[in-house]
């Protein structure tokens, strides 16, 4: 996708075919701009059976996806 300066996240052409790509390479999980659900409401559900979807509005929500909190076994508390 695309972010601005200012950390919007703006929507992009081409869903569908991004969409099927990454579903080819293993992609399960999806990040989009909020503006592309239209895209993705127009797909065949058999097309994207198995995908989530996560739709966004700034970078924060994108990384708030993204980077989710690891579990470290063994870690000592500091």
């Amino acid at each position: 996708g695309e972010i601005t300066l200012r950390g919007k996240v703006l929507p992009v052409g081409g869903i569908k075919e991004k969409i099927l790509a990454a579903k080819r390479a293993g992609i399960t999980d999806i990040i989009l701009c909020q503006e592309n659900k239209k895209d993705i409401d127009e797909i065949k559900p058999v097309y994207i059976n198995g995908l989530t979807f996560h739709y966004v509005n700034t970078i924060k929500d994108v990384l708030d996806f993204a980077l989710l909190p690891e579990k470290v076994p063994d870690a000592v508390e500091l």
